[in-house]
């Protein structure tokens, strides 16, 4: 995994007897909460201004005038940036949930507020417009997919130096800044977990492949039967949108195939909920129930019966250390030492629940 560190830089000029980052530390802030109490930009903890202001006082420190008619242009907002989906409970749903209130978590100890952005399927969105136009100062992408017009867009926001990340996306031969997990590994570990309880027979329910995490889960499935010696077989390929609709209309698919099949690993909770939920509805008998696992690690894994084995992803983590990242390149971006754009990349770990530790035989 590679470290987040943090960036710190000298002025060519010093005005002051002290610096914004020893301020920083005295007050037990980050160096942006610093500039944002000097500057009065964006909402502030009174309790977290005067620790900065008191700080200040007793180092001595004092803003150039510059620095102060800089941070005045700023809008205080950071920008998360939304896929567009009618009818989807976008904030209900686990993953955004999670990734969302480790942004919030963050942007709200460092004093930003949050400006939730969506993005039309049908057009590629103008990130360095908000830019332009003040609305934001860093932006957070979610649910970016590999398109020709979206890696240009990212290109321009990174041409034109400002602050952005990508969350659980990669995209291959570019260096945008990311946050992402270790979906092969995650993925690796889930179907060799299956392979050791005996099953061999393993389907793969994974989602479109414009989104880099699928293709990553793809590699893990396969490397892991790779590793005892079996070949992937297309036809135990099955392909869903990460909704439980989806999950329930590949159970038919595999329901018409259990002679085939003995488990499933399913590239998120919702579409292994849904597949348990169809095989059911179907009629499928518990003695013929495949084996299955999930991804995520959603609350309701712990409530479907059997309680659903799951690959845990820290999404909470994800957007924090997003935020984090961000955040710090709008506290440093205006001076000479650039922010350097690297791939955070956290582990994923498999938690084993009853769907996937009991084999029970087949009735031919």
């Amino acid at each position: 995994m590679r470290e987040c560190t943090r960036v710190h830089f000298t002025c060519r000029r010093r005005i002051s007897i002290a610096s914004r980052q020893e301020v920083a530390k005295l007050a037990g802030v980050s160096e942006a909460t610093v500039s944002r109490v000097l500057n009065n930009v964006g909402p502030l903890k009174e309790e977290t201004k005067e620790r900065v202001l008191a700080a200040a006082r007793q180092l001595g420190y004092t803003p150039s005038s510059l620095a102060r008619s800089f941070a005045r242009q700023r809008s205080g907002n950071l920008g998360v940036v939304m896929p567009y989906l009618p009818k989807a409970r976008l904030f209900s749903a686990y993953y955004f949930s999670e990734i969302l209130s480790g942004i919030g978590s963050k942007a709200r100890e460092e004093g930003y507020d949050l400006l939730m952005l969506f993005r039309d399927p049908a057009e590629v969105m103008d990130y360095s417009g908000l830019f332009r136009m003040r609305k934001i100062d860093a932006c957070i992408v979610l649910g970016a997919k590999e398109d020709p017009g979206e890696v240009a867009a990212l290109r321009n926001l990174k041409e034109e130096g400002h602050s952005f990340c990508l969350i659980n996306q990669h995209f291959e031969g570019e260096d945008f800044p990311e946050v992402d997990a270790d979906h092969i590994d995650g993925s690796y570990q889930a179907v060799i977990h299956l392979l050791e309880q005996g099953f061999r027979k393993i389907a793969f329910l994974n989602g479109p492949e414009v989104y880099s995490n699928s293709r990553d889960r793809l590699t893990g499935y396969t490397r892991a039967l790779a590793a005892k010696g079996l070949i992937p077989e297309p036809s135990l390929q099955f392909r869903g949108n990460f909704s439980r609709t989806s999950g329930l209309a590949a159970a038919r698919e595999i329901a018409a195939n259990l002679k085939q099949i003995d488990a499933v690993f399913a590239a998120n909770d919702r579409m292994a909920i849904g597949l348990q939920q169809g095989l059911r509805e179907l009629g499928i008998p518990g003695a013929q129930m495949p084996a299955i696992i999930g991804y995520d690690d959603s609350e309701a894994a712990e409530l479907t019966t059997p309680s659903l084995s799951s690959v845990r992803v820290p999404f909470f983590k994800l957007g924090e250390l997003a935020a984090f990242k961000v955040l710090e390149m709008t506290a440093v971006r205006d001076t000479e030492t650039p922010s350097r754009a690297t791939r955070i990349q956290l582990p994923t770990e498999l938690i084993v629940r009853a769907s996937s530790t009991i084999m029970i035989p087949k009735e031919d």
